[in-house]
């Protein structure tokens, strides 16, 4: 499997990650590391956002639009791996890549 794919798979689902992880770790290619770090910290960013969904009103409201936000990122970062292009996505995208760099 070739970087770029190794990159798409991992965008899919969480299940797709691991895949792409661990076929990464036979063989690591720097795109598929960066955007394995990139989808690691949205899927994170997600279950965050999950726990604070169980805060009524005030945890409803920035579930809803701090989900928003990761799925505009989520889908950025996938239009960017189909394209061979590797960018952090915006505001934590360089932070994922200092924090997961044993990826």
């Amino acid at each position: 499997m070739d970087a770029k794919t190794k990159a798409i798979v991992a965008h899919l689902t969480p299940i797709g990650w691991i895949i792409a992880l661990v076929i990464n770790m036979g063989q690591k290619e720097e795109m598929a590391s960066y955007y394995i770090r990139q989808t690691l910290g949205l899927y994170l960013a997600s279950f965050a956002l999950g726990i604070l969904n169980s805060i009524p009103v005030l945890g409803w409201i920035i579930w809803a639009v701090g989900g928003i936000i990761v799925f505009v990122f989520w889908l950025m970062s996938l239009i960017w791996s189909i394209s061979g292009e590797m960018k952090p996505v915006p505001w934590v995208g360089q932070l994922f890549q200092d924090w997961f760099k044993s990826l």
